[in-house]
């Protein structure tokens, strides 16, 4: 993974934690939260405070997410709401923790200028023992104070005042306004400056877990189903009729077309169709090449055609597919007949423009791990997973693309590849689809 690292392309931005300071502020927080503390005197964390290092020394990379349920949060700075999101175990976590960010962020803004905000994205259950539990969070609720109290503090003052100003004879009462002195010493002017927190709730309505190997739960939808990475097993009492596993390309493809949640790169508009194939073409040609221990320092289009056409009889039926639709795209070549079955099938896919768009271009990117660069943007989980046993060629190629390609524009890159991000919010219900939407981008599905 040094590769990733050193270009910034892992643990990259990160929030550096190095003042004695913000050391010690930190360490309030993660005692009040875990009731651990780390020797560490500098650290970086993520966006919601969870710091590698640390989970290094405690032996623990999920010490702020007992459970993989409920994710905890410490907050030193409003400037962690631009930091990644490690170690996720739910696709909505990050939307949640940069939505609560953003919506309070002057009111964190003066709170962690004196203390940490420490907090938790609190659900229905406190642990996933059965798959089918899951299916039992329908909100994120997200709670939130200083380690000192402020937030808790400001309400209690805020409840004498109002008892001060509306009680007959409350002028007298001694008790109350010593109390009110007290808590002012902490909390300072709460009428003119108020220390407070929106409390916020997120639907949880279609999400993906690493929980059971990986699940894509998709029940707000017209025609719900679960899509599962690995196998079935233990799937059997889902309260979903349709569940999936990857091996099944024709009911992904039909759950995909019946909800409108997908659309062909080649109809898709505002998008450059034979760049976005080619590119793919390239990735599986360095799939093979770099397998086959070829050189990967050279990488024009002039080498990608040589390594082409040395490794012609190595290379999969995906590739061929995706030729056959560039042809027709450039060329005028005849249409390929491209079913669900065909291994170039969810290559030539892209999420369609509704809020889970970010979701389900997630599964198509587990669904076509060899377009590096969409698995990367897409689902990083999955990217470092497969990294780790690519070749050393194909390792340094990966690396040097996505510095040169994606890290220095990532704006307009994913704006370049998918034409519209979906908002970080949560995903109201998709409404049933037309006739027209239901044809899907390849024509009706074939079983």
């Amino acid at each position: 993974m040094r590769r990733l690292i050193e270009r910034g392309l892992m643990f990259g931005n990160l929030v550096e934690v190095s003042s004695p300071v913000l050391v010690e502020r930190y360490n309030r927080a993660l005692e009040h939260l875990t009731g651990r503390r780390t020797e560490l005197t500098e650290f970086h964390i993520d966006l919601s405070g969870y710091s590698p290092e640390i989970g290094h020394e405690l032996g623990d990379e999920i010490y702020l997410n007992h459970e993989g349920v409920n994710r905890q949060f410490i907050l030193l700075t409003t400037d962690q709401k631009t930091a990644p999101l490690l170690n996720v175990k739910f696709s909505t976590s990050r939307g949640v923790l940069r939505k609560f960010i953003e919506e309070n962020e002057a009111q964190l803004f003066a709170l962690t200028a004196r203390d940490a905000v420490a907090g938790e994205l609190v659900n229905s259950i406190y642990g996933a023992e059965t798959p089918a539990r899951l299916f039992d969070i329908r909100k994120v609720k997200v709670e939130a104070d200083t380690t000192g109290g402020a937030v808790r503090q400001a309400a209690r003052l805020r409840e004498k005042i109002q008892k001060f100003r509306t009680v007959e004879d409350a002028w007298y009462d001694d008790v109350l306004i010593a109390e009110m002195i007290d808590i002012a010493k902490a909390t300072g002017d709460v009428s003119r400056n108020p220390v407070t927190l929106s409390e916020m709730e997120f639907e949880q309505g279609n999400f993906w877990t690493a929980h059971f190997g990986g699940l894509y739960v998709m029940r707000d939808v017209a025609h719900p189903a679960v899509i599962a990475a690995g196998p079935r097993d233990g799937l059997e009492d889902l309260p979903v009729e349709r569940v999936l596993d990857f091996s099944e390309r024709t009911g992904i493809a039909q759950f995909l077309q019946e909800n409108g949640l997908a659309e062909s790169l080649i109809e898709a508009r505002g998008l450059d169709a034979s760049a976005v194939l080619r590119q793919k073409m390239d990735f599986i040609i360095v799939d093979i090449a770099g397998h086959m221990g070829a050189d990967l320092s050279q990488t024009t289009r002039a080498d990608m055609r040589a390594l082409a056409r040395r490794y012609r009889d190595r290379l999969p039926e995906a590739f061929h597919g995706l030729s056959a639709l560039l042809r027709w795209a450039e060329s005028d070549g005849p249409w390929p007949t491209i079913t669900s079955e065909h291994p170039a099938y969810f290559y030539t896919l892209r999420a369609a423009r509704h809020p889970d768009a970010d979701l389900v271009n997630m599964l198509l990117a587990e669904l076509c791990p060899l377009d590096i660069r969409q698995l990367f943007i897409c689902h990083k989980e999955a990217f470092y997973a497969a990294y780790a046993d690519w070749p050393e060629a194909k390792k340094e190629y990966v690396a040097r693309f996505l510095e040169r390609e994606y890290a220095v524009d990532k704006a307009g890159a994913r704006d370049a590849l998918f034409g519209h991000d979906a908002p970080m919010e949560e995903p109201q219900q998709i409404k049933a689809p037309d006739l027209i939407e239901r044809v899907g981008p390849w024509g009706s599905v074939r079983r």
